[in-house]
């Protein structure tokens, strides 16, 4: 055996799949820390390249393996239609686009390139079609030079490859239109298209089948290729204008998927670092973020502490603080110093992977509107051809200037003039547009959309229930004032409740201990801790033996507590603190109401809402809270089924009725509400019953979400409106019933034009709420 027989028959493992590659036959190789690597293609081999440890070290092995999501093709007019495979719509027609899975960035539309190509190719062949037809009124000597005769060959000419060639996708999708019998667009300007080409090519190869009056003393008869042709060319540029309109909706999903980096800082276990792909990240990595980083995946603080602009994900737009064990989400920006995460929920998990989930199916939805746009749609395009045929009809038999017979050149005018303005694409467009916008706009203001309906319910609404603590407040207590005795100081009262706190998680616990990190006071741990459940917790601190807790505890170990009585308008918890059996402070814990609620709550009663707070909790703090932030119904002490049974005698009342909640205990409300508002804090359950789900669990969540249905459904009404303005008007004049009184007949030219514009129009009306206030 030679040396070169010996180094093809030698192989070695690709480190990224596990495949066996022969050596010696050109398979690509990498020199990692002295050592070659092979591989068995060029994708494990950039793989690996961009972070050799992760495959070296076994960690790829971990990683969960999740099957390729097949391809899915979507209809834009037609949400509901979803394909497995490239086509056109069987509703519509129009070409079903790819509908971009999560994590991935929607590719060019081959529709756009198509059509762009043969727009230009129609355009350049129309233009001298046009001047030779109609340069003459211009002055132009084009057609004199040529003769009638020889002009109409060369108009068949230029006018053939436009029709044949560049309108066969129009031609394929009005045929399927009657072959799957639903007529619409395609259906109309199929037939406008042709009856103008195949009149005008009888006209030039066959005259003499026309009637004398018809025919110009040459014996040739009018023809319109360059109405054909231009139409052809208008409604190719219609359709490059809308796809790429549809383009910029497309890409607000690109544009949320885009806020995770593709890299992270990864920390090993020895402590050094390298940047890792984030597909490469696993549950329990550790990750450094330094100032403007992005979050790559969702984790909680390690160390440090994370100042995190969260705009993009909750539409607040001031930084948050995030301490130790705090919570991080994927796409928001450190605004502060670097801190230390650990991952926690990483790919396909984590909350803007959500997101972009949702709003996929979001836009998939239909709002209830469109049912509106169906059903005229279902008997528009028959009415429309059947005032096609009274126009030809009522032209060829009554024309004012000629007589019977010799309206025939105006009977074609009038009939491919209607049936190319009555397009009904702006009308299919009108409500899907708007909604796959809102539900963008909605995202990037942490609203989640998961069904068009609930946009137009939520507008609707005029009663809005809302629970008390998480939403009117912070949801958690925190210390409202320290009462000193016996010469203690505030700081020596908070370290000693302090150290007896250090192992708590009650939110009490969290509270003292919170304010004791605020004021930087160092804590020793207390000795000895021991919980008295219900009533508080002691140990031995440096000052002594210590109880903390409530008055009952403080009545077991024989404390007075008359010392600790105070006012307060506030209601709060009490935590008495006792030290070698003597009183020494009293600590007024509460649940502060959230900045801005009260004018968030105002704002939304000037929308036309009546808000009511639903709460569990006491009277006491569910009035002082309501009378804080301007409520005036208000319900305490309820259970969850006590909140379905509101919202039930509610919508007997004849009310329309909203509910935002969190917990399971709230689904049975989120699903009786006409329109349910889930945080997203929450449990799964709640955010799957509720339409609507909010990042940020407040009140200004809610008016966000109620700013974008009202403007929502005010979008779709002006685009439906516009849409059948349009043909309410098109119609007649294109038909020529105002020929009589101002001499108006429409050019099928001008009618392609209009035609295409009407759904440019409805776009860019929907476009706009893109960037709508909330």
């Amino acid at each position: 055996m030679t040396d070169n027989d010996a180094e093809t028959t030698a192989t070695a493992i690709d480190p990224v799949c596990g495949m066996t590659v022969k050596l010696g036959i050109g398979k690509p190789t990498l020199n990692y820390n002295g050592t070659d690597y092979h591989f068995c293609n060029p994708r494990c081999h950039t793989r690996f390249g961009a972070d050799p440890v992760f495959f070296l070290s076994g960690r790829s092995k971990l990683k969960k393996k999740s099957a390729p999501k097949a391809a899915r093709y979507i209809c834009p007019m037609d949400p509901e239609v979803l394909s497995d495979k490239p086509g056109d719509c069987p509703i519509c027609g129009m070409a079903l686009e790819a509908d971009a899975p999560v994590g991935s960035v929607p590719a060019a539309n081959p529709e756009l390139v198509d059509f762009t190509r043969r727009f230009w190719i129609s355009l350049t062949l129309a233009a001298p079609l046009l001047i030779l037809a109609m340069g003459h009124m211009a002055g132009l000597p084009f057609r004199h030079m040529l003769g009638e005769r020889l002009s109409q060959f060369v108009e068949l000419a230029l006018a053939a490859p436009v029709v044949l060639w560049a309108a066969l996708p129009f031609f394929r999708r009005g045929i399927a239109s009657i072959r799957n019998r639903h007529a619409n667009m395609w259906t109309l300007i199929s037939l406008g298209v042709s009856a103008a080409f195949v009149y005008s090519c009888v006209a030039v190869l066959a005259p003499w089948v026309f009637p004398a009056e018809l025919r110009s003393p040459d014996g040739t008869v009018p023809v319109y290729f360059e109405a054909s042709a231009v139409i052809v060319a208008l409604v190719f540029l219609g359709q490059v204008l809308e796809l790429k309109a549809r383009e910029k909706t497309s890409a607000a999903l690109a544009e949320i998927l885009a806020l995770a980096p593709k890299t992270a800082m990864r920390i090993n276990d020895d402590g050094s670092e390298y940047e890792a792909p984030v597909e490469n990240l696993l549950p329990g990595d550790r990750i450094r973020i330094r100032a403007g980083d992005a979050v790559p995946v969702d984790g909680t603080v390690l160390e440090g502490n994370a100042t995190l602009d969260e705009s993009m994900i909750t539409g607040e737009p001031l930084p948050v603080e995030r301490s130790m064990g705090g919570e991080v989400t994927a796409g928001t920006l450190s605004a502060g110093q670097a801190f230390v995460m650990k991952a926690t929920k990483v790919g396909d998990e984590t909350v803007l992977a959500a997101i972009g989930e949702m709003v996929i199916q979001a836009q998939r939805s239909r709002a209830p509107l469109q049912k509106l746009a169906d059903k005229v749609s279902a008997w528009f395009v028959p009415l429309v051809v059947l005032s096609a045929l009274a126009a030809f009809f009522g032209w060829l038999v009554f024309d004012p200037g000629s007589g019977l017979g010799a309206g025939l050149g105006n009977a074609v005018i009038a009939a491919v003039s209607v049936l190319i303005i009555a397009c009904p694409c702006a009308l299919g467009l009108a409500t899907p547009m708007s909604v796959t916008n809102a539900v963008a706009r909605g995202a990037r203001a942490g609203v989640l959309v998961r069904e068009a309906s609930a946009l137009e319910r939520l507008a609707a609404c005029d009663v809005l229930i809302v629970d008390k603590t998480g939403t009117l407040t912070e949801g958690r207590p925190s210390l409202s004032s320290i009462s000193t005795f016996d010469g203690w100081s505030e700081n020596d009262a908070l370290a000693v409740a302090a150290s007896l706190q250090m192992n708590s998680a009650h939110p009490l616990a969290k509270a003292i201990l919170g304010a004791a990190a605020a004021k930087g006071i160092e804590v020793a741990p207390a000795q000895s801790v021991e919980t008295i459940h219900g009533k508080g917790v002691q140990g031995t601190t440096t000052k002594g033996i210590a109880i903390l807790g409530n008055a009952a505890l403080m009545q077991d170990n024989a404390v007075e507590t008359a010392k600790f009585a105070t006012e307060t308008q506030i209601p709060s918890s009490q935590m008495y603190l006792a030290v070698a059996g003597k009183p020494v402070a009293l600590f007024l814990a509460s649940d502060a109401i959230k900045p801005g609620a009260r004018e968030t709550v105002r704002q939304l009663q000037a929308s036309g809402l009546s808000v009511v707070m639903a709460t569990g909790d006491n009277e006491g703090s569910a009035r002082a809270v309501a009378k804080e932030v301007g409520i005036s119904q208000v319900f305490f002490a309820m259970l969850p089924g006590g909140k379905h049974d509101l919202i039930v005698n509610l919508k007997k009342e004849g009310k329309t009725v909203a509910f935002a909640g969190d917990g399971i205990n709230d689904s049975p409300a989120l699903a009786a509400a006409d329109c349910g508002l889930a945080f997203a804090s929450g449990s799964a359950v709640a955010m799957e019953t509720a339409g609507i789900t909010l990042i940020k669990p407040d009140v200004a969540a809610i008016l966000r979400a109620r700013r974008l249905a009202t403007a929502t459904v005010r979008n779709i009404k002006q685009n439906l409106w516009f849409a059948f303005a349009y043909n309410g008007i098109g119609i007649p004049v294109a038909a020529g019933l105002f020929y009589p009184v101002w001499g108006i007949l429409l050019s099928p030219m001008v009618a392609a034009a209009a035609m295409s514009l009407s759904s440019v129009s409805v776009i860019a009306n929907a476009l706009r709420l893109r960037n709508v206030k909330l």
